[in-house]
Formats: structure tokens, C-alpha cells, sequence
């Protein structure tokens, strides 16, 4: 078959995807570990519907889990490190939380970053609010860029290749930068597959620690010696293992999925509460890949 035999149509590039590629290359020369969670989220999500069913207000789950990684990093900060240079890491005090929203261009729905600053001294309330703000904003003719930024995202190629070789060295010899930009960590939601089933997003991210929330469905699960019904979210953690060893990065993942199990913080008045890292048991099934 030739070319001419083939049927085919060329459209438009979106405008707001034609930076990613060269973003996504800031970071590919990053060593990232996987883990492969399934995370029992039935607590926040009855507590989401119990209040959209009384309010009429629907709570943002991303926004939950934007909190809960708030917190977990907050209580063991060096999982947000950032290399500088080969001698040294910048450990941020404050945790900022890069997550993706929704907002309407026109007739479409576009997605667009937002970075929640300082999202480990904000409650869950406060966390949703900001999103949902976000979310009602109109889209910047910039796309949230600086402007300059976003024009030589897109240049042709070899310039852009040449300035994305410029930008990787900025920002491994002052990665201050980049958190300003995009926050000193991240969560990408997916849920590719759908309610009801179940799927893991696998994908190399921008920032050193991030989190990529998969799809939820029921499955039969041990609580309290008793097999109920419970609701599973696949949820992936990737760490940049040039920074992060495995013992921290489990033991990280052990306390946020606890925070996420137990429904932390969607009652503000809930006390915190602490594990036993020798003798917690999670209900996780973790892969490293």
C-alpha cells in the first residue's frame, strides 16, 4: 500500500498540549521508582457523598488527596528533596502541591496547572475551595505561563531542543526554579479506565515525588477479620530514586496511605494520629516496577 492509498485527515495541534512534549523532557534523565497501590478510599468517598446528598455541594476527592500528601510530606520533608548540582539537595520547608484543573475555554474544557502553596498548613475545606476557584477562573491567554516561558516552550526544533538542554542544567543547579513554577511536588488524575474498574497509571512526572490517581471500583476486602465490600482507588507513587531510597519512600507511603484509609482530616477536628512503622499493617498491594 503507498501513501496515496492511505486515508487520513491532519488536524490542529491543540494550543494548550504543544508545550508538554518539551516540558516532559526536563525530567528525562530522571531515575523514578514506582509503587503500585490499591487503596481503600470507602471512608472519604461515603464522607464526599453523604455531603453532596445533605449540601449539594460536591467535595473534591483530588482535593483530599492533595491534603493527605500534604501532610504525609510535611511530617518527613527530605521525600521532596530536589538535587543541586551533585553535591547538595534544597529540602523545601513548605510542601506545594501541583495538581491539574478543569476550566472552560469557549465551548471546551481545557486543563490547566494550579499550585496549591503551602498546602501542608491548609485544612481540607480550605484545599477544595482553592480548587473550585480555580476552577470558575477564566483561562489566562498565556495558559499560566509566563510569557516568555510559554513562547520558547514552543519554538521549532533544534531551538527547542537547545533551550530545553538550557533549562535541564538551570534547574539541576537551582531547582528553586522549578518549584516556583510548578510546585515542589505533584498529583496527575487519571482514572483512565473508568468507575468500576480498575487501572494503574504509569508515566514518568515533572516533579520529584507526585502522585497519579488512578480508577476506583468495588472489591471484597478484610476488615476487622470480616470480608466486606470496599471501595479500592489504584493509586501509583512515584519517587526520583536518584534522590529517594526504598526503606523512606515506603515508609512515606505507609503513613499517607494510613492518612487517606482513615479519613484524615475530613472531620477538621479529628486529632492527628501516628503508626508504629515496625507494627502497622496496611492493606496495600504494592509493586515496585
Amino acid at each position: 500500500m503507498s501513501e496515496k492509498d492511505l486515508s487520513f485527515h491532519i488536524i490542529d495541534f491543540p494550543p494548550d498540549r504543544r508545550d508538554m512534549p518539551t516540558i516532559n523532557e526536563l525530567n528525562a534523565r530522571k531515575h523514578f521508582m514506582y509503587g503500585l497501590l490499591e487503596v481503600d478510599v470507602t471512608v472519604a468517598k461515603q464522607f464526599i457523598e453523604e455531603h453532596r446528598v445533605q449540601t449539594g455541594e460536591l467535595l473534591s476527592f483530588t482535593g483530599y488527596m492533595a491534603f493527605c500528601l500534604a501532610r504525609a510530606v510535611d511530617e518527613d520533608k527530605a521525600v521532596q528533596a530536589y538535587m543541586k548540582g551533585r553535591k547538595h539537595l534544597v529540602v523545601f520547608d513548605d510542601v506545594d502541591v501541583g495538581v491539574m484543573v478543569e476550566r472552560r475555554l469557549g465551548e471546551k474544557q481545557t486543563l490547566m496547572g494550579h499550585v496549591i502553596r503551602g498546602a501542608n498548613h491548609k485544612t481540607y475545606r480550605e484545599i477544595h475551595q482553592e480548587i473550585r476557584s480555580a476552577q470558575s477562573k477564566p483561562v489566562p491567554t498565556n495558559g499560566g505561563m509566563p510569557s516568555w516561558f510559554r513562547s520558547v516552550l514552543l519554538l521549532p526544533w533544534p531551538l527547542s531542543g537547545l533551550f530545553n538542554a538550557l533549562l535541564r542544567m538551570a534547574l539541576h543547579h537551582d531547582p528553586t526554579i522549578f518549584a516556583s513554577m510548578v510546585g515542589t511536588v505533584g498529583i496527575t488524575a487519571v482514572g483512565m479506565f473508568g468507575k468500576g474498574h480498575s487501572g494503574w497509571g504509569v508515566v514518568p512526572i515533572i516533579h520529584g515525588l507526585g502522585l497519579i490517581v488512578g480508577s476506583t471500583a468495588w472489591k471484597p476486602a478484610v476488615v476487622e477479620s470480616r470480608i466486606e465490600p470496599r471501595e479500592i482507588l489504584n493509586l501509583t507513587v512515584v519517587f526520583d530514586h536518584d534522590v529517594i531510597d526504598g526503606a523512606p519512600a515506603a515508609r512515606f507511603t505507609r503513613r499517607l496511605v494510613e492518612l487517606i484509609e482513615t479519613g484524615y482530616g475530613l472531620d477538621e477536628d479529628r486529632p492527628l494520629t501516628t503508626i508504629d512503622p515496625e507494627e502497622s499493617e496496611v492493606r496495600t498491594t504494592q509493586v515496585h516496577v
